[in-house]
């Protein structure tokens, strides 16, 4: 310490500022740099291991994969991650709604045949006469593999199932799921929805304003784009009044009296909701017996969010003193479930008696008969339900699946388990 002097620090004050503008201007001239020659800017991505493991087991396999899922689930990220395990082969990328790409593909066969490596298309059924093409090439470049992704069902990409029949693998891709992203994020999942831009948002305003928009672009846009011509008007309306019948018995009679439409509109409506991936028809099983069935389909919207967002629940608050607490519950646990299993659409059922007795989900392992019941309940407890559906169904086992910590037997073939270990399940079947 210098006594009786002053120390004149303004031309460190100044130098420091110096540096902070150049880095500042260093910045800016990088960022428009990578806008210039369109470097991606990576973004935060959640590394999808099994679904990568999936992918590249079935583009062994066939020549030809179809990931298929809703709009924004990931199915383009998963693409890149899957290019990125590939540095040493050649990467061809054609995204279907970019201009430029697709004039590319004026002449198809001309523009494909010369490419090796990993051909990638997005948003295929934008061109769906692309499908022919592709059969001629799977037949003729043994050493060129098709990876296209698309946001409609294998039933309105039809042509894909027809013209590349024993030629095609396909792969269905949701959001994120528990298995993912770990059980501490479960109730954000269940609050936000599985999409990654809605689950990754700063907060839980930003996250419902995205999906506000996301409805609004899907019908205005989406669905037109696919060739169907219905009112986005109407469409919101009928999707407003399948929120409130979700996890219900679908009765097409009574939403169209409220729409003013037949039946049969009613139900292509929600054929073309679940054919884009929004809503699962869960169907109910129908075994040979004499008791009187329940014979219509259970619907569920498949996102969590996307039902929050309808209903104007905004965060895990609105969602706790919400009457949907309990509905919503179980279609979050059983979109979770379904993603755990790997089971398909066609293998998942509930079964309900007219009588009352009902099993929310029943699928089949090895040709044996399994059960799950959903409750939002912190102590699950066995009813007579559960009971009956043991023995109408001859059950191997009986799973509770609840919201809490544990997993523990409550009877001989009934057990409670958490939705944070579903692998409890895996460990009976």
């Amino acid at each position: 310490m210098i006594r009786g002097s002053r120390v004149d620090v303004s031309g460190a004050h100044n130098i420091t500022f110096d540096i902070f503008l150049l880095f500042v201007n260093l910045s800016m001239k990088f960022l428009c740099l990578m806008k210039r020659f369109h470097v991606r800017i990576p973004v935060m991505e959640i590394q999808r291991v099994k679904d990568l493991q999936i992918l590249n087991q079935k583009i062994k396999d066939s020549p030809v994969v179809a990931i298929l899922g809703p709009r924004q689930c990931g199915k383009t990220t998963l693409a890149h991650q899957f290019a990125s395990q590939h540095p040493n082969d050649k990467i061809h990328f054609f995204d279907l709604e970019n201009p430029r790409d697709l004039n590319k593909l004026e002449n198809p066969m001309l523009t494909l045949e010369r490419l090796t490596g990993f051909v990638i298309m997005d948003e295929i059924q934008r061109k769906p006469e692309l499908f022919p093409v592709l059969r001629v090439l799977a037949d003729s470049q043994h050493f060129t593999k098709y990876l296209i992704l698309g946001s409609a069902s294998r039933h309105l990409v039809s042509q894909g199932s027809e013209s590349l029949a024993g030629r095609i693998s396909f792969m269905e891709l949701g959001g994120f799921s528990l298995e993912l992203l770990g059980s501490d994020k479960w109730e954000q999942l269940w609050t936000r929805g599985g999409f990654p831009r809605f689950f990754l948002a700063r907060d839980d305003k930003v996250s419902f304003e995205l999906r506000q928009d996301f409805i609004s672009t899907f019908l205005e846009r989406d669905i037109p784009a696919l060739g169907i011509q219905i009112p986005p008007q109407t469409l919101r309306r009928f999707w407003m009044m399948l929120a409130h019948y979700h996890g219900q018995i679908f009765n097409a009679s009574e939403i169209g009296q409220s729409l003013g439409v037949a039946d049969t509109t009613i139900r292509r409506y929600l054929d073309i909701l679940s054919n884009t991936f929004m809503i699962r028809q869960l169907q109910p099983w129908l075994p040979n017996v004499k008791k009187r069935l329940v014979k219509r389909p259970k619907i569920y919207f498949r996102d969590s969010g996307l039902f929050h967002a309808l209903l104007s629940i905004e965060n895990l608050n609105d969602l706790s003193n919400h009457p949907k607490l309990g509905a919503s519950w179980e279609g979050f646990a059983i979109e979770q479930i379904v993603s755990f299993l790997r089971l398909r659409e066609e293998e998942v059922f509930f079964w309900a008696l007219h009588t009352g007795a009902e099993l929310d989900l029943l699928f089949f392992k090895n040709g044996k008969p399994f059960g799950i019941e959903i409750k939002y309940s912190d102590t699950p407890k066995v009813t007579q339900s559960m009971k009956s559906a043991i023995e109408d169904l001859t059950l191997e086992h009986l799973w509770v699946v609840y919201p809490g910590k544990d997993a523990y037997p409550l009877e001989e073939k009934i057990s409670s388990v958490s939705i944070h270990h579903l692998a409890a399940i895996t460990s009976i079947l």
